[in-house]
């Protein structure tokens, strides 16, 4: 088999709270919305279907890898794509009470290679790794915000830190800590509207976000 050279992709992956108890009913209104709000978030913050991949299925869950293009910087999806994502999901929940929908969501970048079958490759372990990790999932049990996000310490460094408009550093916290593929990785945990809430999170207690 003939490894493709690797791309450089942004990417954005979502996982559902707690898919699995609902039945399969449920699951399919589920996913047939997750689907139209990702979609929706995207498009309404300019970027279109030439600008990313199709999306591809996670069973609960997305998987979107976005094209390192100019129109597409990854200021962008931090204070566009994410904040509105959080709004749509956020309205979904209050017209569609019988189906509400919470999301992890993490954002990661780097080299990604393609085989008949998916993409793979170091970055995706990374930002599978930081979408699943307890402190994250702990995060979205103790705020009644729609959605929680984790960026990967390289996109903390490259991007958020510098306070770029409509990105504010004090509102992610270091919470995640993790070693993939022989070295240890950090993930930047963000909840878009500022609801936290002050209960313990492996460890760490979660402040009242900063105005």
């Amino acid at each position: 088999m003939i490894i493709t050279q690797p791309v450089y992709r942004t990417v954005l992956a979502v996982d559902v709270e707690n898919s699995t108890a609902r039945n399969n009913r449920a699951k399919g209104l589920l996913r047939h919305h997750l689907y139209d709000l990702v979609a929706e978030a995207l498009v309404l913050s300019g970027i279109g279907v030439r600008q990313h991949d199709p999306f591809i299925d996670r069973g609960d869950g997305l998987l979107v890898l976005i094209y390192p293009c100019d129109q597409v910087p990854k200021t962008l999806l931090l204070g566009a794509v994410i904040p509105t994502l959080s709004r749509l999901v956020a309205q979904h929940n209050a017209r569609y009470p019988a189906v509400p929908i919470r999301l992890r969501v993490v954002l990661h970048a780097g080299e990604v290679h393609y085989d008949p079958r998916a993409p793979f490759g170091e970055a995706l372990d990374i930002a599978f790794r930081l979408l699943d990790a307890p402190a994250v999932k702990e995060a979205l049990r103790h705020t009644t915000a729609p959605l929680v996000l984790v960026i990967s310490g390289e996109l903390y460094r490259s991007v958020v830190r510098h306070g770029y408009p409509g990105i504010d550093p004090i509102a992610f916290r270091p919470m995640v800590h993790l070693r993939v593929a022989g070295a240890w990785q950090f993930g930047w945990v963000h909840v878009p509207d500022g609801r936290w809430i002050a209960r313990p999170v492996t460890g760490r207690s979660i402040p009242p976000a900063a105005s």
